[in-house]
């Protein structure tokens, strides 16, 4: 198998670290060698977090070069579109539908950016879902970054019990179930928007 390069993009506090610990240990147990590297900016300020999670039969380095993730998840929409050029041309950008605005935009510096998701998608292969809103309906709404691996997860080779014991192994014991149903409403999400 060729190294496979995943890229998790948020703000701080989005669960971005925790998504890459889960990830990174279900490669770790199915076989395959993990390289991991985060950025922090200023996180506790809603700065951007970003993580790399590549594995594969033998791994060089922990970075994903610019065009070469196979696939972006990004917990907001302008931190998709800040991190878009990292995605390969065949590669796939799972987007949470979700406006945090940061602090220049706040302050009056900047405007958000308008229709993100359009712009992205005239270039780059978006599947997207209004993660937080799930979450909410199924009664925590920590639990929306869990949703949107769940729809990433439909483009990696892993099968659904071997996600289930990643997410155990990886979140708090109280939260397992939880976080297992979210993880299988975002599968079932991306199944319904396929059929459509």
């Amino acid at each position: 198998m060729r190294t496979k390069n995943i890229m998790i993009v948020g703000v701080g506090g989005q669960g971005t670290l925790l998504t890459s610990r889960i990830l990174g240990g279900l490669a770790l147990r199915a076989g395959y060698e993990v390289k991991m590297s985060e950025i922090h900016g200023m996180a506790q300020r809603g700065g951007s977090v970003v993580t790399f999670v590549r594995f594969g039969h033998k791994v060089a380095e922990p970075i994903v070069e610019e065009g070469q993730a196979d696939i972006l998840i990004a917990f907001e929409r302008l931190e998709a579109l800040r991190y878009a050029h990292f995605l390969k041309k065949d590669g796939v950008m799972v987007v949470n539908d979700l406006r945090i605005d940061p602090i220049t935009v706040v302050t009056g510096a900047e405007e958000y950016p308008q229709d993100i998701l359009a712009e992205l998608e005239k270039k780059y292969r978006v599947e997207t879902i209004h993660a937080a809103e799930e979450a909410r309906k199924l009664g925590n709404p920590r639990t929306f970054n869990i949703i949107v691996l769940g729809v990433a997860a439909r483009h990696m080779e892993f099968s659904m019990p071997e996600w289930l014991r990643a997410i155990e192994a990886t979140v708090p014991p109280k939260t397992v179930t939880v976080n297992q149903a979210a993880f299988r409403l975002g599968m079932q999400e991306d199944a319904a928007a396929e059929k459509k």
